[in-house]
């Protein structure tokens, strides 16, 4: 039998919740499939750090790297600054694992309303990929003068060539393998002279190595409007760590809510494991209330599957998601009145109801 080692991170919020809803329904899946997961829990995050001071061990990575995989839940919480929980794990992991290219998936799924008129499922399905390394969250920088009326805080962005065509080369890779081979690389070089026009130049220069791959260049502001106004035109995407991390929640919400949103932050070279996590954050505001919706967790590890092997299994975890969505079984977020526990439940029904391909 397949047998997969996953290291599952619940951390803060309703990361616990949604984690436990993701487990449930790849257990019923694999048992259907006919491979295994050894899932090993870590409970890191803000609890352990009230307690140690520390989001994870010092040890953390190197008890990670054994891994096929991660499956993250959200880290945050009310009483620790962000700065202090977001790099003290989750960007920790990425960076220590040189997860560089982060995949986000947007598309509405069936029953999913979304707020742009006369936009339905199958005239929004774009890919976005986030460089997710270095940029504006390379945390270089510093304060000095502190307390003080001339105290200084910079924050410098880094873009390196080998960091930008690595990027620029996964993106183009995976808008070949779409059916549009369509890519738009987004960019904001009319203000940002130095890095972001190396970003233009290089994108250029990777684009001759795609033939097969149409492209245009946005500035980032640009694409907001069209995102909007136009999502037809929009297929792959490319963008910096900070510009793609505003557009995919601009994504997510024309797609209807945060709570269907996957992520994979992804090492291409697979030296070290890739981490699969849902974008919507910790949420503590509807921690405990039972309506978190695990949509994005789902979606998020049928990401995960596809990149452990199990493509089929992975399709078949989609199509139960798509047909609980089109039954109208939706929680709060979606306009729906269902839990976290009726929207799993409905899907491990869908998974064992026999009529999925795998």
């Amino acid at each position: 039998m397949r047998r997969y080692r996953i290291a599952a991170i619940p951390a803060d919020g309703i990361g616990p919740e949604v984690i436990d809803a993701g487990l449930e329904v790849l257990s019923a899946l694999a048992t259907r499939a006919g491979f295994a997961l050894d899932v090993a829990t870590y409970d890191w995050g803000s609890a352990l750090y009230r307690a140690t001071g520390k989001m994870m061990p010092d040890d953390g990575l190197a008890q990670l790297r054994t891994a096929d995989a991660i499956y993250f839940g959200a880290v945050g919480a009310p009483d620790i600054p962000d700065h202090i929980t977001l790099w003290g794990l989750r960007l920790a992991i990425c960076q220590g694992f040189d997860q560089y290219a982060n995949v986000r998936p947007t598309r509405i799924l069936p029953g999913v309303t979304s707020p742009l008129r006369d936009v339905g499922p199958g005239d929004l399905d774009w890919l976005i990929i986030r460089e997710n390394s270095e940029g504006e969250y390379a945390g270089q920088g510093g304060r000095s003068h502190r307390g003080l009326p001339e105290e200084v805080a910079t924050e410098v962005a880094i873009f390196t060539r080998v960091g930008v065509t690595r990027i620029m080369r996964f993106a183009f890779d995976q808008a070949r393998k779409r059916p549009r081979k369509h890519l738009t690389v987004v960019t904001k070089s009319n203000a940002q002279r130095f890095g972001l026009v190396m970003w233009d130049e290089i994108a250029a220069e990777v684009g001759t190595e795609f033939p097969d791959v149409a492209w245009d260049k946005e500035l980032v502001d640009a694409m907001t409007l069209r995102m909007v106004r136009h999502p037809k035109t929009i297929d792959t995407v490319v963008a910096t760590n900070l510009h793609a991390d505003i557009l995919t929640d601009l994504a997510a919400a024309l797609a209807g809510s945060l709570g269907v949103a996957p992520t994979a932050n992804v090492d291409p070279s697979r030296r070290y494991p890739s981490m699969f996590e849902p974008i919507h954050g910790s949420a503590f505001d509807i921690t405990g209330k039972g309506i978190a919706n695990p949509v994005a967790t789902f979606w998020t590890g049928a990401m995960m599957l596809e990149h452990l092997g199990e493509p089929a299994a992975a399709s078949a975890l989609m199509t139960a998601v798509e047909q609980v969505c089109a039954a109208g079984i939706l929680t709060p977020d979606l306009g729906g009145k269902a839990t976290t526990k009726d929207v799993t439940h409905a899907v491990v029904e869908a998974i064992r109801g026999g009529n999925l391909p795998i």
